[in-house]
């Protein structure tokens, strides 16, 4: 039986919506993340109130890309995006709809997307490996080209150095908590920090920070 939204308000679950290309491979999703007692399943996808929504479509395109702004911009839910390929071009613009966690259909298996759920609804990151290679190596890029003889930095740039390192511990999955503890910080510091960030770029969340630090080439 199907776990809705109010179920999660009351026991602190994560609640997510499936979207998929067909019936068949939602009730699969489903299926896969039903296990996890974390984990609430709406039953409507179109339902609000949901934390998370899985996005799943066989390659990304100008319908993919809709999606991704109005489930980010409009209701403002963390993403998970699940694809069987994307290409780098299409990688930067998912990056801009601020969606930082992707996964391989071949790869999501119900402990995989569990993973990729609970990152998502921290406002974290989860790349595969070979699409993190690609996103450096454009960033690299971009960097060099930036340059130019004038020797950029993060400060530069106009992110200083504890900034530039909460978000990289965010971008790994890491929750305030696990921030401070690693940078040995208070949790309010870590908050004031990321406010900063948000603030000062006109950001809207913490994955849309991350897919920021990431296409300026911070982290």
């Amino acid at each position: 039986m199907l776990q809705f939204v109010d179920d999660v308000r009351t026991s602190h679950r994560v609640a997510v919506a499936i979207h998929a290309p067909d019936p068949i491979t939602r009730a699969g999703a489903m299926s896969q993340l039903r296990q996890y007692p974390e984990i609430a399943l709406v039953d409507d996808p179109r339902q609000d109130g949901a934390d998370v929504a899985v996005l799943i479509a066989d390659a990304f395109d100008e319908t993919v890309l809709s999606r991704l702004s109005r489930l980010v911009r409009a209701e403002k839910v963390g993403v998970v995006l699940v694809l069987d390929r994307i290409r780098e071009a299409e990688l930067l613009d998912v990056v801009a709809c601020g969606v930082t966690t992707i996964l391989w259909r071949r790869e999501a298996t119900g402990a995989r997307l569990r993973q990729a759920v609970l990152a998502a609804g921290k406002g974290g990151c989860e790349l595969p490996p070979d699409l993190l290679a690609q996103l450096i190596g454009h960033m690299g890029r971009l960097q060099e080209g930036k340059a130019g003889g004038q020797g950029a930095s993060s400060v530069a740039l106009g992110m200083v150095p504890r900034e530039v390192d909460v978000l990289r511990l965010v971008a790994d999955g890491m929750d305030t908590a696990e921030i401070a503890v690693e940078l040995a910080y208070s949790e309010r510091t870590v908050k004031n920090i990321l406010h900063t960030v948000t603030t000062r770029f006109q950001l809207r969340n913490r994955a849309h920070a991350v897919a920021y630090a990431l296409r300026e080439g911070y982290i």
